[in-house]
């Protein structure tokens, strides 16, 4: 983090600091924001930014050797339950306006920051200090992303796509041979395809066929094995980063159909998706042209009334999308007014999907198409190509 540059934001929200606390890995921002993925962490931890002067890392007697040395500002040690109260206490003590920035939310309305167990939060009140959200600070400091983070981006994008065309080219390529593919089978070839571009994802991708399609979550698995044949409707939802530390995820969902005419009502559901999808695209393309500020939940709305407009309203089960940082599912706002009402601006440097889908697993299918959208000083980019038909999958001999 930018120290000087964020004590500066704290002074003009008048908040005394930012109190950043951790047990046992719980609360992610805490590791991204101190770079402590992967440190062994099993003792109560607090890192406080003060509005002015110098950030403490109170931490417990036997980490403090092993914390790291890079994380900025001078270190203060615990032993016990009460000496670590007492250390805490006197920290906070020295705050003029009794005012913190904490991972939290209220009311729990974005579960996403939410982070700070209740009890610790009844501590710090306790001690005489007013908490509110960390949202903005986290947004601000932690999920812009850096030049290095957009090409690496790219780059996964470029990846992923490539592997995407692949898949459906080995879809085609058996049938048209005769030979037996399954969902599994073109899961673990993307996943080949994943480890020669040298990325690395959370989960394999999801390979769904027909109804598969209209669980938005199916997981593609040899338990559930199932073959693709001429006729079948596929969605290959896959996402991966570089292996670099600091690498961000490309996401992306096409869907094709093995043979040369999709039914109709597959085409009907996709062309609405893919105009929804678009429309929240424009959305955000416009509000950059006019120097409006838009939230997340605008997004959604844009996308989620066109759908209800053409009368699959209740089909359309999920958010709009997601941020996207070095978590696919990352820490900044989300395009969301359906899960939850995410009020948080979409700033410069942030990134997210526009993912709308439609989902009918009583009549055998599903649809999602899927973008990233990166926030940069030139406005709203898609580096992608962008879905606009249904993938033809060659099957017959020719």
């Amino acid at each position: 983090m930018d120290i000087p540059t964020l004590q500066k934001t704290l002074r003009e929200l008048e908040l005394d600091g930012w109190l950043i606390y951790d047990f046992h890995g719980q609360n992610p921002t805490a590791l991204t924001a101190l770079g402590l993925e992967g440190h062994m962490l099993t003792r109560r931890l607090c890192y406080l930014v003060p509005a002015e002067g110098e950030p403490v890392a109170l931490v417990h007697a036997i980490e403090l050797l092993s914390f790291p040395k890079e994380v900025p500002g001078r270190r203060q040690s615990y032993t016990s339950w009460a000496s670590f109260k007492a250390a805490l206490e006197g920290l906070l003590a020295r705050l003029p306006r009794r005012r913190l920035a904490m991972e939290y939310f209220p009311l729990g309305a974005i579960p996403y920051l939410s982070r700070v167990d209740a009890g610790t939060l009844e501590l710090v009140r306790s001690l005489g200090v007013e908490v509110v959200s960390s949202a903005e600070l986290v947004q601000r400091f932690l999920c812009r992303w850096t030049p290095h983070q957009l090409a690496s981006h790219v780059r996964a994008l470029r990846a992923i796509d490539d592997a995407k065309d692949a898949a459906f080219e080995q879809v085609g390529i058996a049938l048209r041979r005769g030979l037996e593919v399954s969902e599994i089978a073109i899961q673990k070839f993307l996943m080949d395809q994943f480890s020669r571009a040298n990325l690395e994802t959370d989960h394999p991708p999801i390979v769904a066929v027909n109804a598969h399609a209209g669980d938005p979550h199916y997981v593609t698995s040899d338990e559930t094995r199932t073959p693709i044949r001429k006729g079948d409707l596929v969605l290959i939802d896959l996402w991966a980063r570089g292996k670099g530390p600091r690498d961000v995820y490309a996401d992306i969902t096409w869907v094709g159909f093995c043979g040369d005419r999709p039914g109709a009502k597959a085409e009907e559901i996709f062309r609405i998706a893919a105009d929804a999808r678009d429309a929240g695209l424009e959305a955000v393309r416009a509000a950059w042209r006019d120097k409006r500020a838009l939230e997340g939940w605008q997004v959604d709305r844009v996308v989620r009334d066109h759908i209800a407009s053409k009368g699959y309203g209740e089909k359309f089960i999920h958010r709009t999308g997601h941020s996207i940082g070095t978590r696919v599912h990352g820490d900044g706002a989300n395009l969301d007014d359906f899960e939850t009402h995410d009020t948080r601006q979409l700033l410069e440097g942030l990134a997210f999907s526009i993912e709308p889908g439609i989902y009918l697993p009583e009549q055998g299918l599903g649809v999602r198409t899927e973008i990233d959208v990166a926030i940069t000083p030139e406005g709203p980019q898609v580096f992608s190509k962008v879905q606009q038909e249904i993938v033809r999958i060659p099957c017959e001999v020719t």
